[in-house]
């Protein structure tokens, strides 16, 4: 099994434990019952400028423990004070070390749009995370079929959530852009063997339609990295592990943005 098979199946235990003690029924009822979400994830990533979707992080299967100190909520309002544009929190327990938690309690703490970042195989985990505060979440081409990735992003629009789309490659672009996706992430990092090419946003860009937002995710380390992803006409860069190694949070954010 690859890493991302691992996490996918990972994923389904926890859901089936999770249904065990809540039914899919009753967590429906609870996130349809809150006031519809206005979507303001993609409204913060439709500006004129390259937005930042900055993140939470605490350990990654490729890089091991990342931030042995996390004070989650601290560093969640350093990116909003530095100008963030919406906070990605792994919410995966075992190889990121994520928390639902920290979900529950950064959306409550900022302003600005959360992104439940997780390895989304069930419909149950989209109603989990309306009702953990999040204003998107992530559906991985990879790891879903075609008909689960439609019927996932119409959930979402049920909801008022955003559906932040991620694709590696030709097949997974077609995939999403079928399915409906009005975000589409490219991942630089190839998820099976985790291996980082800055240059595949560059080569999928082209088959992205101009409205639907383009978000370049993984292998942001400087502000040339950021300036390239402008220069191929992303809206919005997916940054993690740079920021989450910066010991200034707000200075490393206020240097790649010179790279505009």
């Amino acid at each position: 099994m690859t890493i991302l098979d691992q996490l996918a199946d990972y994923a389904r235990q926890r859901v089936a434990a999770e249904k065990a003690v809540a039914p899919t029924a009753e967590v429906r009822r609870q996130a349809l019952e809150l006031p519809r979400g206005g979507f303001p994830f993609e409204r913060a990533l439709s500006g004129e400028n390259l937005a930042f979707i900055c993140e939470c992080k605490k350990a990654s299967p490729s890089k091991g423990l990342i931030a042995p100190d996390f004070p989650y909520l601290d560093i969640a309002r350093n990116y909003e004070a530095a100008g963030a544009e919406a906070i990605s929190v792994l919410t995966e327990p075992k190889w990121f070390l994520g928390r639902d938690e920290y979900l529950r309690e950064i959306a409550g703490a900022v302003s600005i749009p959360c992104l439940r970042k997780d390895f989304t195989v069930d419909e149950y985990m989209l109603y989990q995370a309306r009702l953990l505060g999040a204003s998107a979440v992530l559906l991985i081409c990879a790891i879903l079929d075609a008909a689960e990735l439609k019927d996932y992003i119409q959930i979402c629009d049920a909801l008022g959530l955003s559906a932040l789309v991620e694709a590696h490659d030709v097949a997974e672009v077609e995939m999403a852009l079928n399915a409906g996706a009005r975000i589409i992430g490219v991942n630089n990092r190839n998820l099976k063997d985790f291996t980082v090419d800055t240059e595949n946003s560059r080569r999928l860009r082209a088959m992205i339609p101009a409205d639907v937002l383009f978000v370049s995710e993984s292998g942001v380390k400087d502000a040339a990295d950021v300036a390239a992803a402008r220069a191929m006409g992303a809206n919005a860069v997916l940054v993690g592990e740079a920021l989450m190694r910066s010991p200034d949070k707000r200075a490393k954010l206020a240097e790649f943005r010179g790279g505009l």
